[in-house]
């Protein structure tokens, strides 16, 4: 019997279940990626119309002796995070990634506050020009594949340890991590596969998470691409067609 008390979660997806509930899938704290029935949450009179929704804090309360449990009980947990046009779009792609990417009951409780951080930057963003929403999504998108046992290698080249020189380019595998491209004419093929190649400064500064340079977010926005697609596989990201991120 799984007995689920007083958890704090978002909503990653919703859809409708039967006639009057909802198929909830929660991202809680303590537990990761858990599915829930939202047992006459569509119906007129419920309170669970304006509070089971996307970006809402919550604290959820729930039961059940299989991996589909029954919601008891919920309220808000602080303030909704109001996110429009394309800060809305990215905060979808957050959820997308973890709904693709996170087993359920896996436990990740520093992703789940990387989350709530993220969501908080994002609604940020609106209004302060020193955050910007392309650096929120990159330290979202490594501080996940961290989470999710893949961090990213950037600062010794693969196979060898050496430290990652800043001058130096280098081709980037998700699986090795960076790998020197030597100077000559054997590498051309590898300079012409420019998407997968990258400068050490950049490299370094994204393990930094520094962002001042643009060159430096391109990269990272590149790089990160690449390292997610290896876990995404071939099925495209709908929120990613919308943002081009």
């Amino acid at each position: 019997m799984h007995r689920i008390e007083f958890q704090s979660a978002y909503i990653l997806h919703a859809r409708l279940y039967q006639e009057t509930s909802l198929l909830l899938e929660l991202f809680t704290e303590d537990y990761g990626r858990i599915a829930v029935i939202a047992k006459g949450a569509r119906r007129p009179n419920s309170q669970a119309r304006g509070l089971l929704q996307s970006f809402v804090p919550l604290l959820v309360s729930c039961v059940g002796r299989g991996e589909l449990l029954t919601l008891k009980n919920f309220d808000s947990a602080g303030v909704v995070h109001h996110l429009p046009g394309r800060q809305l779009v990215s905060a979808f792609y957050l959820n997308e990634l973890l709904m693709r990417l996170l087993a359920r009951w896996d436990a990740h409780t520093d992703l789940f506050q990387s989350y709530r951080e993220t969501l908080i930057q994002l609604e940020k963003a609106r209004d302060d020009k020193n955050i910007t929403e392309q650096q929120t999504l990159r330290l979202f998108e490594k501080n996940l594949l961290k989470a999710i046992g893949y961090e990213l290698r950037l600062t010794e080249e693969a196979g060898k340890g050496h430290p990652v020189k800043p001058e130096a380019d280098y081709l980037y595998d998700p699986e090795q991590g960076p790998i020197l491209v030597e100077q000559g004419a054997e590498n051309s093929r590898r300079r012409e596969e420019g998407t997968f190649i990258f400068k050490g400064s950049s490299l370094l500064a994204l393990s930094e998470e520094q962002f001042q340079d643009p060159q430096v977010l391109l990269d990272a926005k590149r790089l990160m691409r690449r390292a997610l697609s290896v876990h995404l596989g071939y099925k495209p990201l709908e929120s990613r067609r919308l943002l081009r991120v």
